[in-house]
């Protein structure tokens, strides 16, 4: 597998199930039938009390260790890297419906198939419902550390919350993945070095690898990228400086082509003329957005006009993989999708990257399953020409 120096981090994710699945998973009959060796079964651990820790809002709290019932709250990809950290969804009883989403429509449904079944009712409208997470009695919830005022409802509630920050650490994907794994270590004592160590280093020699081959390209080489985190008939919100598209193009030595919006996260609104003054070279589109490349293509999208658009009228818009939670945050699919990332920015560089076998060879790696074809396909579209 090519690796190189990436980070995964941050991914938001939650998850609500009674009883999700565990490693006989990818057996199971939801799985495709072709897919192999099930998820292996992580063996129980014992409570053994509590431990006090600092989390990601600076609050201290002490917390239960190994706890049986989980709510995953609004910090989004971590109900995803839970699964997989634990190897088993079995002690998340809630996630909210953006997590379920990510679940269904990506392979984390297929390796781990009771994760559908988590309860997803814990909403009131777009807030957190307090009084539905209570009456679930969990051992913890898992939030948005920059959510302040939800941890203390949390609190005033009687529930022992713990904060982890998608933002904290400069949206630098691999190390927000890296330090949600050191916060859960301290939960979950004994599970230090599972398969989430191996994605993590993967990440760091694909990122390292990738970093030695651009570090030499000369400004009027490098390829400015424009992210499209959502776009529909009424919004175009891209990545700014402030946000992790921002991270994927310094990671693959491209250029942000809206790296001058100060707007932090999906904050940064922009306007068709704002796009056409950049004339990207590449354009990503974020699983947050339902937009595909051939929206762009056939200006499907609203009274916006992409025909004049340098990625349009070369072919390289894409979509990016959905793998066990939507790439464009941290994940355990970092390192795969980076290079991904880099194939599709310089695929001249990166020619001699075989995406399918390094993701089949991946996952066989961290989850012990054979991805079909179907599913490769699926989760990493072709990167021959826009996708």
């Amino acid at each position: 597998m090519k690796t190189g120096k990436l980070i995964i981090s941050l991914l938001l994710a939650a998850s609500m199930l009674a009883g999700c699945g565990s490693s006989q998973a990818a057996a199971a009959s939801s799985a495709p039938a072709e897919t192999t060796a099930a998820v292996e079964t992580t063996a129980a651990v014992e409570d053994t009390g509590s431990v006090t820790i600092t989390d990601h809002a600076g609050r201290t709290v002490t917390v239960p260790t190994n706890p049986k019932k989980v709510v995953v709250a609004d910090i989004y990809p971590l109900a995803s890297v839970l699964t997989v950290y634990l190897n088993s969804c079995d002690s998340i009883i809630a996630m909210e419906p953006t997590s379920m989403s990510a679940a269904k429509n990506g392979v984390l449904s297929q390796l781990y198939p009771d994760i559908v079944n988590v309860d997803t009712e814990i909403l009131n409208g777009d807030d957190l419902n307090v009084e539905a997470v209570a009456a679930l009695e969990p051992d913890i919830v898992y939030y948005n550390a920059g959510n302040s005022s939800e941890a203390e409802m949390l609190e005033n509630a009687g529930l022992t919350a713990v904060g982890f920050s998608p933002t904290k650490f400069n949206y630098d994907c691999i190390e927000t993945f890296n330090q949600w794994i050191a916060l859960l270590d301290q939960i979950y004592p004994g599970m230090a070095g599972s398969r989430t160590t191996l994605a993590s280093d993967t990440a760091t020699k694909v990122y390292n690898e990738v970093s030695s081959r651009v570090q030499d390209l000369a400004d009027d080489q490098k390829q400015t990228v424009l992210f499209l985190f959502q776009y529909d008939d009424t919004k175009m919100v891209t990545s700014g400086s402030n946000f992790f598209g921002q991270w994927w193009c310094d990671a693959v030595g491209a250029l942000n082509a809206a790296s001058e919006i100060p707007a932090e996260n999906k904050n940064a609104a922009i306007t068709m003329e704002q796009v056409y003054a950049w004339n990207p070279d590449v354009i990503i589109l974020t699983n947050f957005t339902p937009t595909k490349p051939e929206d762009l293509y056939n200006n499907a999208v609203g009274s916006d006009d992409w025909s004049s658009v340098k990625a349009v009228q070369d072919k390289r818009v894409y979509k990016m993989p959905m793998g066990t939670y939507r790439s464009y945050t941290p994940s355990v699919d970092t390192p795969m999708v980076l290079e991904w990332m880099a194939q599709v920015v310089y695929p001249d560089l990166f020619s001699d990257y075989d995406i399918d076998a390094d993701v089949k060879a991946y996952y066989q790696d961290v989850f012990g399953v054979s991805l079909t074809d179907d599913q490769i396909s699926m989760m990493y579209p072709s990167t021959a020409t826009g996708n």
